[in-house]
């Protein structure tokens, strides 16, 4: 089975659709798959879903799929520093689902693993539990969540080999794991293609049978927030 593509839109095709549900890795700025949503801007696929765990800025990440309108609900845990996200929510023209970062992340597990539902204190006495079944386990009150299965999960890795396996560096793994076990279909995009065997088993962060499809592309380094004392 073909994995390797040469373009992002290579990789893309044949797979998205108007008001597809998309799982995207990331956090903050690290980590995004920036080549495969500069991608679907290009191709113009609307009134999506996206489940990450935000939304990027005004000019990066899923931030430039608000400026063209094509998202029409969030599934995230943050949705700071960008101020159209803002302007799209309080206007009413963006749905927004909050879940805390944990929640989210086992969700995405939860739903690469089969498991269709579990329960959680996290969110309990809050709006997040708000139309969710309550529980009682030993005197304490759990809501269920529901594990999310996603029509594409798009990704970002540091290396992969020609059979979809991953290795992510450092801070970069956060969300991608989880996002990408979700997907129906898993498109990852990395900086290295490395020869298949070539890498040690025990470092592998994420098993090829996840991943159906990997683009090479060169990414771009941005930091979130540079901070540095005064001279």
């Amino acid at each position: 089975m073909k994995k390797v593509y040469g373009s992002t839109a290579e990789a893309l095709e044949g797979v998205l659709f108007d008001g597809m549900f998309i799982a995207s890795g990331g956090f903050g700025l690290c980590g995004i798959p920036e080549l495969l949503l500069n991608a679907i801007k290009e191709v113009g696929t609307k009134n999506l879903t996206f489940a990450s765990n935000n939304a990027g800025v005004d000019d990066f990440g899923i931030g430039i799929l608000l400026q063209t309108k094509q998202v029409k609900k969030m599934i995230s845990s943050y949705v700071g520093e960008n101020a159209e996200f803002m302007r799209q929510y309080l206007s009413g023209e963006l749905e927004l689902e909050f879940n805390p970062q944990g929640t989210l992340a086992e969700r995405m597990r939860a739903g690469g693993c089969g498991i269709p539902g579990f329960y959680t204190k996290t969110g309990v006495g809050t709006v997040i539990a708000d139309g969710k079944e309550h529980k009682n386990f030993n005197g304490e009150t759990y809501i269920m969540e529901e594990g999310i299965v996603a029509d594409l999960a798009i990704v970002k890795a540091w290396k992969a080999d020609a059979t979809g396996n991953l290795v992510f560096r450092k801070t970069a793994r956060n969300f991608n794991p989880p996002a990408a076990m979700c997907g129906k279909i898993c498109i990852a995009e990395v900086e290295e293609i490395v020869e298949t065997g070539s890498l040690d088993p025990d470092t592998i962060h994420l098993p090829g049978i996840y991943v159906h499809r990997i683009v090479q592309g060169d990414h771009e380094k941005r930091i979130e927030q540079r901070t540095v004392r005064e001279a």
